[in-house]
């Protein structure tokens, strides 16, 4: 699984809200582009960008089950997770190798945004005896 971070602290690019259309029309034409060569190659097992934080939701448990819901926006939130890919590669290289292409999107005046992408592998189930 590829994981697209963005940190206030780490991004060295202004917020995407404050691009040019054209710019945000290169980065997701990047994005689609990537998208058709990991599904070309039968790499791209499924990849989505997700909504901002201030559409978050946190939930847990109740003391009686219920869910409790904590709403955003989360103005303290230094980190989001903006998007994921969930590929199957023949390696752990070849995983690494597309996250490197990844965070070489295209930003604001064309500019590679070098963002960091996490390559975590997916567990498989446990044994059955666990």
């Amino acid at each position: 699984m590829l994981l697209m971070q963005f940190s206030a602290a780490t991004a060295d690019f202004p917020e995407i809200g404050t691009w040019r259309p054209e710019e945000i029309q290169a980065h997701i034409a990047f994005m689609g582009d990537t998208n058709a060569k990991l599904a070309a190659a039968g790499e791209l097992v499924d990849g989505q960008g997700l909504a901002g934080v201030d559409q978050v939701r946190i939930v847990r448990a109740g003391t009686d089950g219920a869910p409790v819901v904590t709403e955003g926006p989360f103005p303290e939130t230094k980190e989001f997770l903006a998007g994921y890919w969930i590929v199957d590669c023949d390696s752990p290289e070849r995983a690494i190798e597309i996250a490197g292409q990844i965070s070489a999107a295209p930003g604001p005046g064309g500019r590679p945004l070098n963002m960091p992408i996490e390559v975590r592998p997916v567990m498989s189930a446990p044994p059955a005896e666990v």
